[in-house]
């Protein structure tokens, strides 16, 4: 249970983060937003190792998991979150959510090749959902977009009448752009999970090692600001977007700590599903932070619903679910299936 409370935490903090990364975009770059969020996270994983006494863990890892830890903070910090906020500035939270639960797919695969975790029913259930979410967004999308231009070319192409779907829409999101940065993104996000995992096999110690991962985060983040080019577009950042970046890297900075301490306790195929449910808590943040800045249309909603059920599905536990309710003898059966059978 603690683990989940955790893994919830880091999720509502996640999700914060992206309304606040999209808000951030709207002025700003990925670059710029990368460097705000290392100072921010160095700093406060410091600051946690220190005071929770975790500065001995550092004698007792060895270099393999140092190595994990040094990955997981590439993956997450300075890979995924690059093209996330590349994502957010093109297609905003709410479209490039559905999509980022791709992540689930590759974590739940390296767990179960890696970790000896393995599929259930409901995981399998739960995985179809998160992988049809994006596929429906899109195909009602396009029938929106068809039906806008059937009506644009019937009254005029500077008339759309307000009952067309998405007709007046403020934000009109790049989506090709968009997709392929949040593809890339769930890559960094969903890899980084399972190397987490490995450095904390023995330690235990997740303020020490989410230090690490930020340390070599931050040196790489570093040499890339050697390149002239990233160094001047660095120095330009506004004070609206640095603002904004800062409160991303803080709210980041809390999600990943909270995500470390659920990775410490509880299973990747637990943790990191419930870390999907960040889809609706970018969605509520989004509300009020981004309201005429990202896509709040009814099959978008739509989407993210089935997206999060696909996750719950597979954060829940099949002799849960069985406990609870009374099922058919065929149910019970097919639940004892699992997948790879060791």
């Amino acid at each position: 249970m603690l683990g989940i409370f955790f893994a919830m935490i880091s999720a509502a903090c996640f999700g914060f983060q992206n309304a606040s990364a999209r808000r951030g975009a709207l002025s700003g770059t990925a670059m710029q937003g990368l460097v705000t969020s290392m100072v921010a996270g160095t700093g406060l994983f410091l600051a946690c190792t220190i005071i929770f006494d975790e500065l001995g863990a550092f004698e007792r890892m060895s270099l393999a998991e140092i190595g994990f830890f040094c990955a997981a903070g590439f993956a997450h910090f300075v890979w995924g979150r690059y093209w996330n906020i590349r994502a957010l500035g093109a297609i905003g939270a709410n479209l490039a959510g559905p999509v980022q639960q791709y992540q689930l797919l590759l974590s739940l695969s390296f767990a179960i090749y890696f970790l000896g975790e393995y599929l259930t029913p409901l995981k399998v259930v739960g995985i179809l959902l998160v992988v049809s979410a994006p596929a429906f967004i899109l195909e009602r999308r396009a029938k929106s977009r068809r039906v806008e231009a059937k009506a644009a070319k019937t009254v005029g192409a500077d008339v759309v009448t307000a009952d067309v779907p998405g007709a007046n829409l403020k934000f009109k999101p790049r989506l090709v752009e968009g997709y392929t940065c949040a593809i890339l993104s769930s890559l960094g996000f969903g890899s980084s999970a399972v190397l987490a995992k490995a450095g904390l096999a023995t330690t235990g110690a997740a303020f020490a090692g989410g230090f690490i991962s930020y340390v070599c985060a931050t040196l790489f983040v570093g040499l890339m600001l050697l390149s002239p080019r990233n160094l001047t577009e660095v120095r330009t950042m506004r004070g609206e977007a640095r603002k904004w970046f800062f409160v991303s890297g803080m709210a980041v900075s809390f999600s990943q700590m909270f995500r470390y301490l659920a990775l410490s306790v509880a299973p990747v195929t637990v943790t990191q599903p419930i870390q999907a449910t960040s889809l609706i808590w970018r969605m509520v943040f989004g509300y009020f932070i981004n309201r005429e800045h990202e896509a709040f249309d009814r099959y978008v909603l739509i989407g993210l619903c089935l997206s999060f059920c696909g996750a719950f599905s597979l954060a829940i536990s099949d002799d849960i679910v069985l406990r609870h309710f009374d099922a058919p003898s065929w149910i019970i059966e097919l639940s004892k299936w699992k997948w790879p059978t060791r």
